[in-house]
């Protein structure tokens, strides 16, 4: 069993032997190298069509980009527009201020509490009008006026 197997073969004829170059028809080059040139040609024209599709593709892209900005810039203008309709109609409805509609603007913790302290202030100057009457209370000195001689005259008084 310490017999060894030669795994390499010894070259035939007709195949070059390692080293030696091999060779090949004058016609069978040829044919080759006008394949090759055809597929170079044709390489060619794709890389030339799919850099003018990536142009068009680009500039499409930016204007439905541009088209979808401006679309959205339409709805936040429009949504603001309506929200700034109802705060002047509630504001005008309530008797409340505007700028206390809209909440805080500055939404820290400093803009919260300036917000806070203008919501007292306008709720402080509610309760001194408040529903005032000035004659409310006070019965009329003079009792001989025109008017009044008029009316106990028609009704008997």
């Amino acid at each position: 069993m310490s017999e060894q197997i030669n795994t390499e073969s010894e070259p035939t004829e007709g195949q070059p032997q390692e080293g030696e170059p091999k060779t090949f028809d004058a016609e069978y080059v040829d044919k080759l190298r006008k394949e090759s040139a055809k597929y170079r040609t044709e390489a060619k024209a794709n890389a030339d069509a799919a850099a003018r599709l990536a142009t068009i593709e680009e500039a499409n892209k930016t204007a439905e980009q541009k088209a979808a900005e401006r679309l959205r810039e339409a709805e936040d203008k429009a949504a603001s527009l309506e929200f700034r309709a109802t705060v002047a109609e509630v504001a005008s409805d309530s008797g409340v201020p505007v700028a206390l509609l809209t909440g805080p603007t500055d939404r820290t913790a400093d803009g919260i509490k300036a917000y806070a302290d203008s919501l007292q202030k306008w709720a402080g100057e509610r309760k001194k009008q408040g529903n005032n009457s000035p004659r409310e209370g006070t019965t009329p000195t003079s009792t001989d006026s025109p008017e009044l001689a008029t009316v106990r005259g028609l009704f008997g008084g």
